[in-house]
């Protein structure tokens, strides 16, 4: 298991690894012994992942020396990880499953599926498949060259002297993190694995806006500066900093561009990894993993070719009421994203007015979450850029979990390279995705809660979890979040076109061999998104196979439970009460229709 995967097969609380509670004191006899070992689960993982124990905050007490640490990104610490998972799920079997509760088995099932997910990419022999496929170890989007500068500067604390040591501690160990991903990354690229020339490229941009400049002026140095001053801490430690990044940190990552520098000169140009060993079996498994139901890439494709024809249609009728009707949609998408009433100016000034207006759609869709949600988060959300040093290659946007220490906040991420890639129109939406109701909520909802165990509080599946987001904003529009604002129900129903086509060109270039140019250009000429914007997501589609594709499965999952439980219910049918399936954590989909149905008395 890789540990920047941690989240997406972990979760986590603030209650101690034997806390348990006081609704198990009803359960059935393999309850508390079943709890007891999720909890233990949960705790190895930790142990071994110092990133997520700081990101959670329980790097404190007896993890304290966590907060010096980096995972091991060595092939031996994969193997470890592999073999711990084998190790936990032998365990897992070792519980009878009648003996437990409902509430007990869902959590029997949904942690058996994560573990033999954790284990059934192996087989492949390449790349990270725990969690999210990702065939190659270094890329635009993976590595942790372009991780731990964010993390360092967004997660670690410095409020004190051994805040500081630990931090200097962890920059002593980032040249083993670089050197285990190059080792790792070498020894596929001998199997043939390694990603195509225009991610190399973006690689080498990104590896260079770390290391072309001086130490001092690095993310690393300059943020520990500025700690340091916030903390009244002397700046003798900055000097120490300086030293580690020029004389460790640099020369690792120069090991590392000459490796990738390599492998550009050998490059492919082709896009999908039908071309690397077992491929197309890899994207089926990537496909799978990702929507947590079984659907071969022609029916992906045939699934996003005919949603795209009837979300097209509504944005046809909307645009015509606003006397746009010449060209086809996408070309009137294209032209609504250049109208100057539509755009920020692309400067510092014109992107914090951009955050500005973020920020109060949180606070409008906030003050009415009650109508929808019996459950409502305690952690605060905030809006942040991404930062500059990765906006050349990071996704248009992302969320982060808050502390359960409640000492730092959850942060929406919006990639702010470019604001002509962001429209105005559009832009409320992103925020009910990421955001509020979207994955802020639901994250949130499932990570405060004390009645799941903590190996699947902040359990992520991208299909419930991406396809519950975009579920989000069609909830949001419902709400009438849009009423009066018919370009922002377009913006709307764009973002549910832009998923519908990214089934199209993720199964186009990994199953049906199209190139990178013809899956940008169709994802342009049908949603209309600006050509930077549209790149990059062509792009991140080339490194995470079948990731893009659980946006709209899942949403249309959600849609179909939800539809299935108001036929059953009638009348009776309470919203909240459907939305309240959050409240037991994230699970796979096919989990999830057998859980909502046996919550609303469904046979």
């Amino acid at each position: 298991m890789n540990r920047r995967q941690f989240l997406a097969t972990s979760g986590a609380s603030a209650l101690t690894a034997t806390a348990i509670p006081s609704a198990l004191a009803q359960t059935g006899s393999g309850d508390a012994r079943l709890r007891a070992m999720l909890d233990g689960f949960f705790y190895e993982r930790l142990d071994d992942s110092p990133e997520q124990a700081t990101r959670l905050g329980l790097d404190t007490g007896k993890r304290a020396a966590l907060r010096g640490k980096l995972s091991d990104t060595s092939a031996a610490g994969v193997a470890r990880d592999v073999a711990r998972t084998k190790a936990q799920a032998r365990q897992l079997a070792g519980i009878d499953r009648k003996t437990l509760t409902p509430a007990s088995q869902l959590d029997y099932d949904v942690v058996s599926y994560q573990l033999d997910r954790g284990i059934g990419g192996e087989k492949f022999g390449y790349g990270e498949t725990a969690g999210r496929y990702a065939p190659y170890i270094l890329s635009q989007l993976t590595g942790s060259y372009r991780e731990l500068p964010d993390f360092l500067d967004s997660q670690h604390r410095v409020k004190d002297a051994a805040d500081a040591d630990a931090y200097l501690s962890r920059l002593e160990a980032f040249p083993a993190a670089l050197d285990g991903e190059t080792a790792r990354q070498k020894a596929d690229a001998a199997k043939g694995v390694f990603a195509p020339d225009y991610i190399l490229d973006t690689t080498m941009k990104m590896q260079a806006s770390l290391r072309d400049q001086t130490p001092a002026q690095t993310v690393l140095v300059a943020s520990f500066v500025r700690k340091l001053a916030e903390a009244g801490l002397p700046p003798a430690r900055a000097v120490q900093a300086e030293k580690i990044v020029a004389d460790t940190i640099f020369p690792a990552i120069d090991r590392q561009r000459a490796l990738v520098a390599d492998l550009r000169a050998k490059a492919s140009h082709d896009a999908g990894v039908w071309r690397l060993p077992d491929g197309e079996a890899f994207y089926a498994a990537a496909a799978e993993a990702a929507t947590t139901t079984a659907m071969t890439g022609d029916e992906i494709h045939r699934l996003g070719l005919d949603q795209v024809t009837e979300i097209s249609g509504r944005i046809d009728a909307i645009l015509k009421g606003e006397g746009m009707s010449q060209g086809t949609v996408g070309d009137r998408l294209v032209a609504l994203n250049k109208r100057p009433d539509q755009l920020f100016p692309n400067t510092d000034p014109g992107r914090e007015q951009l955050l500005a207006q973020l920020n109060n759609q949180i606070i409008a869709m906030q003050a009415r979450l009650g109508e929808s949600f019996n459950t409502v988060p305690k952690a605060p959300v905030e809006v942040r850029r991404v930062p500059v040093t990765i906006q050349a290659g990071a996704p248009g946007g992302y969320y982060q979990n808050a502390s359960l220490d409640g000492s730092r906040p959850a942060i929406y991420f919006i990639n702010l390279r470019d604001t002509f890639d962001r429209p105005k129109f559009g832009l409320a939406t992103l925020t009910h995705h990421e955001a509020v109701p979207g994955h802020h909520l639901q994250v949130s909802v499932a990570l405060e809660s004390d009645s799941i165990p903590m190996i699947r509080r902040r359990g992520f599946y991208s299909g419930y979890s991406e396809g519950w987001a975009l579920y989000a904003e069609q909830l949001a529009d419902e709400m009438g979040m849009y009423k009066g604002d018919p370009l922002g129900q377009v913006g709307y129903l764009q973002s549910l076109l832009f998923r519908a086509t990214r089934l199209v060109v993720d199964s186009g270039m990994h199953a049906k061999r199209w190139s990178r140019e013809k899956a940008t250009d169709y994802l342009i000429a049908t949603t209309g998104i600006a050509r930077g914007r549209s790149q990059g997501e062509i792009d991140r589609y080339t490194v995470w196979p079948g990731q893009a594709c659980s946006y709209k499965i899942g949403h249309t999952v959600w849609n179909e439970l939800r539809e299935e439980v108001k036929r059953k219910q009638g009348q009776q049918f309470d919203l909240k009460a459907f939305h309240d399936v959050l409240t037991v954590g994230a699970m796979p989909l096919d989990i999830l229709k057998q859980t909502v149905r046996r919550r609303a008395g469904i046979a």
